[in-house]
């Protein structure tokens, strides 16, 4: 789905990203790569496959769309040094294309990693007029348009007989816009959108909008 954000076209993709065609760059959120390996080594049983199948859907993204840029919206590792760092790595070097890393909370590995896949990693705030790249939505306004993760929005929609369904979703306030997480093995945190935000839902390979009143 396409909409417009402070005079530019920006395409909402059901695969949990956002590609900017003046720019040519795809935005990712929240890919919490990693993530299931560190609670397998907690004693935590959890499937062992979500960074491989995560990797998968961006290089399909990055075949069909062609960008010319790649911007991680932070939370991009979320482990110490490991294999799957490195089956990361050996994706971006494939890919061959400048990739942004806004850094957020869990992006703590050393500058060498970044280094070996060739990440460009900035703090909050990095401006890409008329937006402003970040992990972590403020509530305030800023420099520009925020464009930011950290969040993993969703919504709970109900239906007859007590059915109730949640989703990821885009949300859109007056300040920012917060992207759904795009890793495979990331929850949902229900938002309270205002009267006058836009969220854009996701399911079944489809995105559409939804009245603030269906939110529950």
């Amino acid at each position: 789905m396409d909409i417009e954000l402070h005079g530019e076209s920006l395409r909402l993709l059901p695969d949990r990203a956002l590609y900017w065609p003046a720019r040519q760059a795809l935005l990712l959120a929240d890919l919490h790569l990693g993530k299931s390996g560190h609670f397998r080594r907690h004693g935590i049983p959890v499937p062992g496959l979500a960074s491989s199948h995560t990797l998968r859907r961006l290089e399909t993204l990055v075949d069909t769309l062609r960008p010319e840029q790649i911007v991680f919206l932070g939370d991009l590792f979320h482990s110490s040094y490991n294999a799957e760092w490195e089956e990361f790595a050996r994706l971006m070097r494939r890919l061959h294309l400048p990739a942004l890393l806004v850094r957020g909370n869990h992006d703590l590995l050393p500058p060498e990693a970044y280094a070996e896949a060739a990440l460009q990693v900035v703090a909050e705030g990095y401006p890409m007029p008329p937006f402003e790249l970040a992990h972590a939505p403020t509530g305030q306004p800023g420099q520009g348009y925020r464009l930011c993760g950290h969040l993993h929005p969703g919504v709970q929609l109900s239906g007859k007989g007590r059915q109730q369904l949640r989703l990821p979703c885009f949300h859109f306030g007056a300040f920012e816009g917060v992207l759904p997480a795009f890793g495979q093995f990331t929850g949902l945190a229900m938002i309270e959108p205002a009267k006058t935000d836009q969220v854009y839902v996701l399911a079944e390979d489809q995105v559409w909008p939804i009245a603030i009143s269906e939110t529950d």
